[in-house]
């Protein structure tokens, strides 16, 4: 039976000896496991294996970031890892936040035959992640052609417009998918072929929150499109409800019974698709068209895989892959040669963005990942060992720079604008820039010399010894990976002679010893217990490790100004404000010698990093009473070990405290001119990617039920609690972001706190009733209902630093108490005082008077959200032969009542609610309070209910 596992590449772990008979049983580890039923009546509207593994509780599928994301029991998306058929097709680089290497699930929903989620398999040939593994398995040829094609569609006219009290214009589109598979014999017995295909002519809904919920008006937008026309020359878009987008993807599959004792398959994958990224667009920016990417990726990947079995006792595969991805991330309108402009201080705090997109400016990026497994398995009495090794290396190709055409800030002079009362649009119209920026490569201002090519490989070794008993099942493992690259970034000695770091470190030599213990008692007939303990590693963005190459601070040379009328500027090449870089600041680049303190910026690797890790430790069980109810119960406990974070080297603790205990920091003095002594820029950044000093925990608690009654009706229901904290969430690609997206109260040491990915609450319902309405064809009704809490954000004040900081909207914020009013916390006025109190009363702050908000103290709403499939089976043309009729509607809740199945999320990250500033003695002004900020808004692509009919064929 093992080899006939091993043969299908079902990587889940049964246990053979047990007297239990039900599927849910085996497991040594909290797990899924998603049959062909299970996928083709899932209520799928997108037909991705999302839709699927939702259905567990311990999943949360978050859409807070543009693209649908896996949490996986509170952990970090991008820690996660998708295999197919056991082999890894991760997002290798680290970009993406839908887990995938490409813009949508990379190959067809109609290839899959089984998924199975495992959140800590205590199996050692499981690698490469902390959060959980998705592992999908193809299918395959038999001696019988079979196959089948589909079709669906949907359209402006079959999608809600209204969530609530908002109106939304989607503008008029449609989007139509239709796919083909098919599997057959080549040689009867011998060798068999599947092919799939599919291909999606979709269109990308946009959304506009800050114009929705007032943070920007029309009539502000007009003004900026007028002014970029009559000042600037340029056309800057305009608010499209919709854009076109493609998606293909092909599978074929080979399946070779070379003999009684030796099979091998070949699998070829291919995925071309994109999608359009309004970027910057938040509740507080808006976003104008010509601001949009273009976000893709073309895939090709191939595996070979050879199966042996020597002896009745041993058995071995053999493993050769080899992946390659090209991306795309353009903007839009990068042929107009413009650059970025952001115009703040609007009338309702928000921004409006116009022009290519700063980080989309050169931006190219492509990967190879070539892969090797050599495993055996050893049968002996009672005992399955198993051994192997691995190794996958990889080869990057990264341009990226950001600033390369320019980005041009107004709005943003605190003098001018917060305290003067000018108006962003205003200064755009003047050409009063507050801030510039321009990145190009020292010497020669051409991009490409900036250019990221490395290379290392990750290997693994594991030893296994599985014992089956009568009634249990013990597995003891250990597994060791290593990493190994002899490219390093391009030295730079002021680096090292500043902070005594050099910046040429890599992860090549980082190791980790990882011993696995799992066990599966089957107490009786109707009771089992499981278990385990392992350590983890993988599933780290290698774009942090990109890092360090793109700005090592000798090639990549960003040049800034402050305050400066462009207009009058001298420009470079034509002349034209904002097409054409500011000479001074092309010069700076070309020449490369800058002033003391204003050095370019370098990313780089603390040499003593070592690779984060986690412990899992788990306890279930599931039992099965007389009539077939199945209930199983988990806790996991996860421990993390050597977090990743990020530190400003420049800037420094001077033992200070402000009046609430949050430290002051200041810059390091790096020389004298003249009586003046000098300190890092704060334009300029020195970052180190190192491992934090302390480390978070997730405790996720987790119960369900499930029964399939005898009159047609399949039900689960399930609920997971989750508490998760976390140093770092490292939400970003960029190591200035992850260093700044972050709220905290101590800028280099953040401190454990409630994680962005921690989803306390969720609770998921599946219900399948299947019955004949027409006699002889089955009417089937599928429905997943899904409740769960709101993301969480923190409270900060806005426009404060405490001394220093490389960002003024992250610190959080200081409730103070009564008794420090007009002494240690001073309001500009009586107005400011009573706007303060009435915020904190009204947002539930009063408990924490005296204190620091907590990270992440701040809740949205809770979302509701139901969708239901109809499938109507219907005769084929010919005996054999089968036809359906589906609809599925998404979100219904939304289609039978306006106010149901709304999404109101508040900000990503933070709420800059009050405006304050230190006083030198370390005490606090409160200029201005901002209760806006922290309001929700409506998330329109989860709030509106849709409609997807198509029709399916069979043969």
């Amino acid at each position: 039976m093992n080899l006939t596992l091993q043969a299908q590449n079902v990587e889940t772990i049964t246990v053979t000896g047990s007297q239990l008979a039900s599927s849910e049983f085996g497991n040594t580890s909290p797990s899924s496991v998603f049959n062909l039923d299970d996928i083709e009546s899932a209520p799928s509207a997108d037909r991705d294996l999302k839709d699927l593994v939702r259905i567990d509780p311990r999943i949360s599928i978050s859409e807070d970031n543009g693209s649908e994301s896996i949490i996986c029991a509170g952990g970090h998306p991008r820690f996660s890892s998708l295999t197919v058929d056991g082999v890894r097709m991760n997002d290798s680089f680290g970009l993406n936040n839908n887990g995938y290497p490409t813009t949508r699930m990379p190959f067809s929903f109609d290839a899959i035959d089984q998924v199975a989620v495992e959140l800590a398999p205590f199996d050692v040939q499981y690698g490469g992640f902390t959060g959980c593994n998705i592992n999908a398995v193809t299918k395959s040829g038999t001696n019988e052609t079979h196959g089948g094609f589909f079709y669906d569609y949907t359209n402006d006219s079959m999608r809600g417009d209204k969530a609530g009290d908002d109106k939304f214009d989607l503008g008029s589109y449609s989007v139509k998918r239709y796919g083909v598979n098919v599997g057959f014999p080549l040689l009867e017995d011998k060798l068999f072929g599947f092919v799939s295909y599919e291909k999606l002519d979709g269109a990308q809904i946009f959304s506009y929150e800050a114009l929705q919920n007032g943070s920007v008006t029309m009539e502000e937008v007009n003004r900026a499109i007028q002014i970029s026309q009559d000042v600037y020359g340029y056309d800057a878009g305009g608010l499209p409800a919709s854009a076109p987008v493609e998606d293909e993807k092909l599978l074929m599959k080979l399946d070779w019974n070379i003999n009684d004792s030796h099979r091998a398959s070949l699998v070829y994958n291919y995925n071309d698709g994109f999608e359009i990224d309004q970027s910057d667009d938040s509740n507080e920016n808006l976003t104008l068209s010509n601001h949009f990417y273009k976000k893709g990726a073309e895939l090709n990947s191939t595996v070979v895989s050879v199966y042996s079995d020597w002896t009745e006792n041993f058995s071995t595969e053999v493993r050769l892959g080899h992946t390659k991805l090209v991306s795309e991330q353009r903007s839009t309108d990068a042929a107009s040669g413009f650059g970025e402009v952001q115009i703040s201080s609007l009338a309702n705090g928000g921004t409006i963005f116009i022009g290519p997109d700063d980080s989309r400016q050169s931006n190219e990026m492509d990967w190879t990942n070539d892969t090797l497994k050599l495993a055996g398995t050893y049968y002996l009495d009672d005992h399955t060992i198993t051994g192997g090794y691995e190794t996958e290396n990889l080869d990057i190709y990264n341009l990226f720079m950001q600033h390369t055409i320019g980005e041009y800030r107004f709005g943003g002079d605190r003098t001018r604008n917060t305290i003067g009362g000018a108006s962003g649009l205003d200064d755009y119209e003047l050409g009063i820039a507050d801030d510039v920026y321009y990145n190009n490569s020292a010497g020669t201002n051409n991009p490409i010399d900036a250019a990221a090519n490395f290379s290392y490989a990750t290997h693994a070794v594991y030893a296994q010894d599985k014992w089956t008993l009568d009634d249990l099942t013990l597995m003891f493992g250990v597994r060791y990976d290593w990493i190994s690259s002899s490219d390093q970034p391009k030295y730079n000695a002021l680096f090292e002679d500043r902070y005594g770091i050099t910046n040429q470190a890599t992860f090549d030599g980082k190791d980790l010893f990882q011993p696995r213990f799992g066990f599966n008692w089957a107490v009786n007939e109707s009771l089992e217990l499981r278990g385990g303990v392992g350590l983890y590693s993988g599933g780290n963005p290698n774009v942090w490790l990109s890092n360090s190459y793109s700005n090592d601070g000798i090639t990549n040379i960003d040049a800034y100004r402050a305050d400066i009328n462009i207009l009058n500027a001298i420009k470079s090449g034509n002349g034209q404000a904002i097409f054409d870089p500011l000479q001074a600041m092309v010069d700076q680049v070309t020449t490369n010698n800058p002033a003391l303190g204003s050095e370019p910026s370098t990313n780089a690797v603390d040499p003593n990093f070592e690779m984060p890790s986690e412990w899992k430790y788990n306890i279930g069980a599931t039992y099965e009473t007389e009539n077939e109810y199945i209930f199983s119960a988990d806790v996991l406990y996860s421990k993390k070990q050597d977090s990743a974070t990020i530190v400003d080297l420049s800037s420094f603790d001077t033992g200070n405290d402000t009046i609430d205990g949050r430290p002051i920091y200041a810059k390091q003095v790096l020389g004298v001119v003249g009586t003046r002594n000098v300190t890092r820029n704060s334009l300029y950044s020195d970052l180190l990617l190192t491992n934090a000093p302390a480390d978070g925990s997730s405790t996720t608690i987790s119960v369900a039920a499930k029964k399939e009654y005898d009159f047609g009706l399949d039900a689960q229901i399930g609920y997971a609690y989750n508490k998760s904290k976390d140093y770092n969430p490292m939400t970003s690609s960029v190591a200035f972001s992850n260093f700044t997206n972050i709220s905290v109260s101590d800028q280099n040491d953040p401190g454990v706190g409630t994680s962005n990915y921690e989803v306390p609450h969720n609770f998921t319902l599946s219900l399948r009733y299947t019955m004949e309405l027409v006699g002889g064809y089955d009417t089937s009704f599928s429905l997943f209902a899904n409740r769960k809490a709101g993301r969480n954000f923190s409270y900060t004040f806005d426009n404060f630093q405490p001394g220093t900081d490389l960002a003024d909207y992250r610190s959080l914020m200081y409730v103070p108490t009564l008794e420090q009013y007009g002494n240690d916390v001073v309001f500009a006025s009586a107005a400011v005082e009573e706007a303060f109190d009435q915020f904190i009363a009204d947002a539930g702050l009063e408990k924490y008077r005296g204190q620091i908000v907590p990270r992440n103290s701040g809740e949205s709403s809770w979302y509701t959200r139901v969708d239901f499939k109809v499938d109507q089976e219907l005769p084929g043309f010919t005996e054999g032969h089968s036809a359906n009729a589906f609809f599925v509607i998404k979100n219904l809740g939304n289609m039978l009542n306006n106010d149901w199945g709304v999404q109101r999320r508040g900000p990503f990250n933070s709420a800059a609610v009050v405006d304050a500033t230190m006083n030198a003695d370390g005490s606090y002004r409160i200029n201005s309070v901002s209760p806006q900020n922290a309001a929700e808004s409506v998330f329109q692509v989860g709030s509106l209910w849709e409609v997807v009919m198509g029709v399916k064929y069979r043969f």
